[in-house]
């Protein structure tokens, strides 16, 4: 028996460390948690997709439904709300911009009673898809921007430019210091296939009136390493990763390589360590080819 034990004690040590640990249990597919330092304000997340709702005493404001691909996930969301709202009916639904992805599942909250509020850009280009799981917005906010106030809560809805989309509005939480910014800002990881319709030298200017708002904390449309929320440092970190891929592909468009020898050979080598580097490198490289190699 002696010589069992040790023998089996010799195979723990000779395993690695992974394979000795035990295993994280499996995150649920759809969480809702409220935000540290704050009263009222809450991430939903499903899959990897979040958005953010505010419960007050006079109603709820939701954004993004988050449900493409999931035909319940709008509902599901709704639950999530009931949860915590204690009967406070959804007042207002705020649409991010108009990439399905995000706004898919809008229906169950118009279900619910909510109006929907979204960029004068995204009804317009609403209305051409006509997505039955994505009604159109109720009211529409022009570039001057909107203030919502609903139960001691300010949410700001600022239009900032063209950047990732044509319709995407940065809400902000004045008291809290709080953003919520979809796709324009990825927190410490690099940018992927958002880039497909990126606007590069006008998501510039975007980013600089960001950086220039007040606040302290940014939640991003899809969770960050370790579910952190972003700080200025995040936002200017991407600001200069995407001059300095602008920059070099810049450069190989100059010497005929785009897309191709670019796409496979040109290396951002200061960003090699950062999440999705390896991944997504082709599709930021891919994008500025399209503006330094076509001029679009």
């Amino acid at each position: 028996m002696t010589r069992t034990l040790a023998a089996l004690a010799s195979l723990a040590a000779a395993l690695p460390a992974w394979a000795q640990a035990p295993q994280a249990p499996a995150r649920p597919q759809i969480e809702a948690r409220k935000v540290d330092g704050t009263e009222n304000v809450y991430i939903f997340r499903n899959g990897n997709h979040q958005s953010i709702f505010i419960v007050t005493k006079e109603g709820v404001i939701a954004t993004d439904p988050v449900a493409y691909g999931r035909p319940q996930g709008g509902q599901q969301y709704v639950d999530e709300i009931k949860k915590v709202s204690k009967g406070a009916p959804i007042k207002y639904l705020i649409y991010s911009h108009h990439h399905y992805d995000h706004i898919a599942g809008g229906k169950a909250f118009k279900d619910a009673g909510a109006t929907i509020i979204a960029h004068r850009k995204a009804k317009q280009r609403l209305e051409k898809l006509a997505d039955p799981a994505t009604p159109l917005p109720d009211e529409t906010v022009d570039d001057k921007g909107r203030t919502i106030k609903l139960g001691g809560t300010t949410l700001e809805l600022r239009y900032v430019g063209l950047n990732h989309s044509d319709s995407t509005l940065v809400m902000r939480l004045p008291k809290e210091k709080l953003l919520f910014v979809v796709d324009v800002l990825p927190v410490g990881q690099f940018p992927g296939r958002g880039m497909i319709d990126f606007y590069p030298l006008e998501a510039e200017q975007s980013i600089k009136r960001i950086l220039q708002m007040d606040w302290e904390r940014l939640i991003p449309g899809h969770p960050g390493p370790g579910d952190r929320l972003g700080t200025k440092k995040d936002v200017q970190d991407q600001l200069t990763l995407l001059q300095d891929a602008s920059k070099a592909v810049q450069a190989a468009a100059r010497e005929g390589k785009c897309w191709e020898p670019a796409e496979k050979e040109l290396q951002l080598e200061k960003y090699k360590d950062w999440p999705n580097y390896a991944n997504n490198l082709p599709f930021v490289i891919r994008r500025y080819c399209g503006l330094w190699g076509r001029g679009t």
